[in-house]
Parts: structure tokens; C-alpha cells; sequence
């Protein structure tokens, strides 16, 4: 089962040495009759993201950063029991890792700049809000009855 189904790609050209890759099988609860009582389905996929070499520092930085809750003494732990075959679960914790940690290595976004308001827009609000006021005080102190 080495290799499944190819590199487990984070982003462009960087991708998780299947040698890095932690794998623990166990039963799985949920559905599949007798087989499931019998089968190690569920899968645990551990990466120990403190040590490794895969990806370039900054990326690794920045996942240490934001993925810090989630971390046992710096190693990622991502765990799949959805399917019930075992080579189906190893497939979706490898492709949950990678989409953790594509998330985590992204750049961050660039700062928002303030805009500002053009003055005619501002104007013509205070000009109305002037209006409404000059409606709402012709209404007091007559006798509408």
C-alpha cells in the first residue's frame, strides 16, 4: 500500500515525503455490519511538522504559527473513519493533511487600505438628514385633529 496515489502535494512543487508520513489503523465505529467489527477502517495520519525538512522554512513558520492549537508537541494529527475501507480513509487523511496544511503555509492576505469617502456623498446625506429634519419639525405645533 506504500504510495497510493502518488505525492501528497501542499502547494505547487512542494509536496509530503511519504517517508515523514505516520500511519495508525484502528476499528472504526459507525456503519459496515460484521466487517467493520473485524477491519482496522479508521486511519490516523501523523506529521511531524516541527521536524521536517519538506517544507521551506517560512511555510514552516507560518504553519507552526497558525496550526499551534492543533499540534502535539509538534506533530499534526488528522483522523479519518468515513469510509468504510481502509484504503478509502488513508486517502481522505492524506488529502485532509495536505489541505491543512496548504492553508496554513498560504501567504498572508495583503492589508486592506482604508478608502475614503468622496465629500459629495457626505454632503448630500447631511443635506437630506437636514431635509427630514425640517419635515419632521413642520409637523410640531400644528393642529392636525
Amino acid at each position: 500500500m506504500e504510495g497510493m496515489s502518488g505525492p501528497h502535494v501542499v502547494r505547487g512543487s512542494v509536496s509530503l515525503p511519504e517517508a515523514e508520513l505516520m500511519w495508525r489503523f484502528s476499528k472504526s465505529s459507525g456503519p459496515g455490519g460484521q466487517h467493520v467489527n473485524t477491519t482496522d477502517s479508521q486511519v490516523e495520519l501523523r506529521f511531524d511538522l516541527a521536524a521536517t525538512e519538506a517544507l521551506p522554512p517560512v511555510w514552516k513558520a507560518r504553519a507552526l504559527e497558525r496550526l499551534a492549537s492543533r499540534l502535539t508537541d509538534g506533530v499534526l494529527s488528522v483522523r479519518a473513519s468515513e469510509h468504510r475501507s481502509q484504503w478509502r480513509n488513508r486517502e481522505a487523511a492524506a488529502v485532509r493533511l495536505a489541505a491543512l496544511l496548504a492553508e496554513a503555509t498560504a501567504p498572508p492576505p495583503r492589508p486592506r487600505r482604508p478608502t475614503r469617502i468622496p465629500r459629495g456623498i457626505n454632503e448630500r446625506r447631511l443635506q437630506q438628514k437636514k431635509q427630514r429634519s425640517q419635515t419632521k419639525r413642520g409637523r410640531s405645533g400644528r393642529d392636525w385633529g
